[in-house]
């Protein structure tokens, strides 16, 4: 049996995900993260982006989560998210129209306050629609 650590993805509503894991992949500010068990202890920052947890048994499941912090100890890592979803609950059409409606504005050439809102809208639709298609390829559908 592989060696495994407790992973917990905890939104600002609801506990999210609870449970023993090989692996978890996310996105951090300074790029792409892979933890494992006995992994240096860490804290960063996360950016909206798919969070993948390959779990005890070998199965995978992926997650959306639109930003917050992720902090690893050795047998624990604890995901804390502002926004965090079961892929399979986004709603695809939602995303599509959030990031079409932001890419809108930014070509209509806002002002700069607006720009850093439309900014974090669009990154965040497109987090999601990220975390679709991986949802999607990982279930072959």
């Amino acid at each position: 049996m592989a060696m495994t650590l407790h992973c917990d993805i905890v939104s600002a509503e609801e506990k999210i995900f609870e449970g023993r894991v090989e692996t978890v992949i996310c996105e951090g500010e300074q790029g792409e993260l892979g933890i494992k068990p006995q992994h240096a202890p860490l804290l960063t920052r996360l950016n909206p982006a798919p969070v993948k947890l390959t779990l005890q048994d070998g199965s995978e499941e992926v997650f959306y989560v639109s930003g917050g912090f992720l902090e690893v100890q050795p047998h624990v890592v604890t995901i804390l998210a502002d926004t965090a979803l079961r892929a399979d609950d986004i709603d695809s059409a939602a995303a599509e129209k959030a990031k079409a409606d932001a890419e809108k504005v930014i070509a209509d050439k806002m002002a700069e306050q607006e720009f850093a809102q439309v900014a974090s809208d669009l990154a965040r639709a497109a987090a999601q629609l990220r975390t679709l298609r991986e949802f999607k390829r990982r279930k072959g559908r």
